[in-house]
């Protein structure tokens, strides 16, 4: 009888362990998959996410727009009279990079051409975009962009001028705009005698003016610029030099601060995706411009120096 008992105990004891096992087994399966599931999950999550956006970016998108600096000079980037909207080439090309990076909205400060970079500076905005040539000395002040697009210098006269050729300015009264690449040109034609004398105009519309109305002989300015001014105000008497060869071709590209260079390389990224994909030579062609005007990406690359 005690015999009985001890083997039904034994066989209690031995399902009462098996059961345990098999329990503890279960629980300790379960934990692993759990485990397991929420590493992949973890990782999924982390491999599907977009890479970390700069501050800059953040607080830009935070408060609704990037905010640029420009001179309001058509046909780049400026303020339209009629509809109050921001139209040109730099601003559509910036919308679409705007587009990509996810930033709702641009609003412009207007400054003087020769004092955006300092502006950018004091921080007073995002960025500067007004075809800006990037050139050793600007790489001093502020980052720039790899090249949007590249062009050259016109110089516009009136439209009963006699002067045909660029050796005709010797002696004339030459007007240019501060800050820019054809002052400097200007500047060196002065000091080398090719020309009598150099007024300064704060503006493109100033320069026309001036030109337009006899104050100086002849105007230095942007080539792409001059041909819409003249295209699209009747008003204006006056021609472009021709023939005549550029001697300040440069391109073309935006800048920001040193410190913002993770921005730099988020702008960068969807502008080089633009040049590929075809959309900123469609942007180009908008506004009569040929493939002559196209930077590639590898020849856009701006080397900055900080």
């Amino acid at each position: 009888m005690k015999k009985i008992k001890v083997e039904k105990l034994i066989a209690a004891s031995l399902a009462l362990l098996l059961l345990f096992t098999l329990v503890t087994g279960c629980g300790s399966g379960k934990s692993s998959t759990e485990d397991a599931s929420k590493t992949s999950s973890a990782a999924s999550a982390s491999a599907g996410s977009p890479s970390a956006e700069s501050q800059v970016l953040k607080k830009i998108k935070d408060k609704g727009y990037i905010l640029i600096g420009s001179s309001n000079d058509a046909p780049f980037s400026y303020k339209d009279v009629k509809t109050g909207k921001l139209e040109g080439i730099d601003i559509e090309i910036l919308r679409e990079i705007c587009n990509r990076l996810g930033i709702p909205d641009i609003q412009m400060k207007v400054i003087d051409f020769s004092n955006l970079l300092v502006e950018l500076n004091n921080n007073s905005i995002d960025m500067v975009v007004d075809a800006m040539y990037v050139k050793e000395e600007r790489l001093q002040i502020a980052a720039f962009t790899d090249k949007w697009y590249q062009e050259g210098e016109a110089v516009v006269i009136p439209a009963d001028s006699k002067i045909a050729s660029k050796e005709d300015l010797k002696g004339k009264t030459i007007g240019a705009q501060p800050g820019t690449t054809f002052y400097e040109t200007a500047q060196k034609w002065l000091d080398d005698g090719k020309i009598g004398k150099l007024e300064a105009y704060d503006s493109q519309a100033t320069l026309m003016t001036a030109v337009n109305m006899g104050k100086v002989d002849a105007v230095v300015t942007d080539g792409i610029v001059a041909g819409y001014t003249l295209s699209s105000d009747s008003s204006l008497k006056l021609k472009l030099l021709s023939p005549y060869e550029a001697e300040a071709s440069g391109q073309i590209g935006a800048a920001v601060r040193f410190k913002d260079k993770d921005f730099l390389s988020e702008v960068n990224k969807v502008l080089n995706a633009m040049k590929e994909d075809g959309t900123l030579m469609k942007i180009l062609e908008k506004y009569g411009l040929t493939g002559d005007y196209y930077v590639g990406v590898e020849e856009g690359t701006t080397r900055n120096i900080k």
